[in-house]
């Protein structure tokens, strides 16, 4: 890693692409700061240091960390991310969403309607946060919000375009950055709020010996095993045909087809806080009540077995959606068979795209799996912490070691310092062969 960073900085082309993305989180942190007009700092601190580790906490996840001021950009990327979301679970819904995406410039299609999407989503986001933050701290964070109509139409107005103003940030760094500019925004905010939350744990907690203790082994467990299953692949054998043309012999070649135990990264689970935090915000655009209050309970807090069964559900049912997406789009038996490959055993076309979907799956699974567990760490240890400590637990980052990071953030923190290390490892080795070319 830091040998490949060292190699990159000699480089000027990938040291103004490093201190492009650089400059751009810089900025965005800065804009994290910026807080909404007529924001009640007092009422927002307190809810906030109550709620660390429920909903609010999510959300401040995937704001990249703007959330814990109220900034202009407190919705984050996550709009977009619920954008995304519907727009491929409707694609193979809608014929014409699936025809668009195999004919030419489809996805530069799809892409502007995730844009326009994402601008009533983040409507709808601010006006449902304002709700659940008012509900949670029981003291407006906005005072005069709903009944002032400049007030109202203010606050809407900007949250929206600092919305879009994160989503257009994230696209640069993609573009003139290394690396997945959305993810690394989500990135650097989790890695920008861990010193405090470790702070916090340890300044809050009657037992604080056991808390760096259990930080400590569940940090380096989780580890360990996110890179061994987004490292870990199966390899399919590949037998290419002889063809000879002319006095020339061609193929005859064996080789394989690399699929990965986890072939879809971190994006199931980011997905899955989006959907998971969707009940609370949206409810709270209707009147008080029991069905209300159940799901503000349930999705809001962040707490109970209903919940963590949830979670655990979406994050393994979007790892196999998002797994038979790619096999899907990649067409491999297509591939193989227009090149003139096979896999031994199988026959050539819908055999082998089988073959290949069934093989997927299984694998899938363990990486599915093992997601869903990192991904519901933090519930564990509050139900290990609650028979050891039955009086002194204190939910949130207060009294959990695993909402300093949480699984969600490890597996964002790992997989995106993996997909971007790949990025650049692939940008230095394109510039040595330039080079020899030359």
């Amino acid at each position: 890693m830091i040998e490949a960073l060292r190699n990159a900085l000699r480089l000027p082309d990938l040291r103004n692409k490093l201190l492009i993305t650089g400059l751009i989180l810089v900025i965005y942190q800065f804009a994290a700061h910026v807080p909404v007009v007529g924001v009640d700092r007092t009422a927002l601190r307190s809810l906030l240091e109550g709620q660390s580790g429920g909903l609010l906490g999510v959300l401040n996840l995937l704001s990249g960390g703007a959330l814990q001021n109220f900034s202009v950009i407190a919705n984050g990327v996550y709009p977009y991310i619920t954008a995304s979301i519907i727009l491929q679970v409707l694609t193979p819904v809608i014929p014409a969403l699936e025809a668009m995406d195999k004919e030419p410039g489809g996805k530069e299609k799809k892409e502007t309607y995730t844009y326009y999407l994402a601008i009533p989503m983040s409507i709808l986001q601010v006006v449902s946060q304002i709700q659940i933050f008012n509900t949670l701290g029981g003291t407006p964070i906005i005072p005069g919000f709903g009944s002032d109509a400049l007030l109202t139409i203010t606050v809407i107005a900007t949250m929206t375009a600092g919305t879009m103003f994160a989503i257009w940030l994230g696209n640069m760094i993609t573009e003139q950055g290394i690396g997945n500019g959305l993810s690394i925004i989500i990135f650097s905010g989790i890695v920008a709020q861990a010193p405090g939350n470790l702070i916090r744990l340890l300044n809050s907690s009657t037992q604080p010996v056991v808390n760096i203790i259990f930080f400590i082994v569940i940090t380096i467990l989780s580890v360990i095993g996110i890179i061994f299953i987004q490292e870990g692949v199966r390899r399919i054998p590949v037998q290419y045909g002889k063809r000879v043309r002319g006095r020339k012999q061609y193929g005859g070649a064996s080789t394989h087809i690399p699929l990965k135990v986890n072939p879809v990264g971190m994006i199931p689970l980011i997905f899955a806080q989006a959907i998971i935090s969707f009940p609370a915000l949206l409810v709270n655009l209707f009147p008080d009540g029991p069905v209300r209050q159940s799901i503000n309970q349930t999705f809001g807090q962040h707490q109970g077995l209903a919940y963590w069964l949830t979670f655990f559900a979406l994050v393994v049912g979007f790892t196999f959606l998002y797994s038979d997406i790619m096999i899907g789009n990649q067409n491999l038996s297509e591939n193989l068979q227009r090149n003139g490959g096979f896999i031994p055993g199988i026959r050539p076309g819908k055999r082998t795209q089988d073959y290949i979907v069934r093989v997927t799956r299984r694998i899938t699974l363990v990486g599915a799996l093992f997601l869903g567990i990192v991904a519901v760490v933090p519930g564990i240890v509050e139900f290990i912490y609650r028979i050891l400590f039955p009086n002194e637990f204190v939910s949130g980052v207060a009294g959990n070691p695993a909402y300093v990071l949480s699984g969600s953030g490890l597996i964002i923190v790992v997989g995106v310092v993996i997909d971007t290390l790949r990025q650049l490892e692939a940008q230095l080795v394109m510039r040595n062969y330039d080079r020899f070319i030359r």
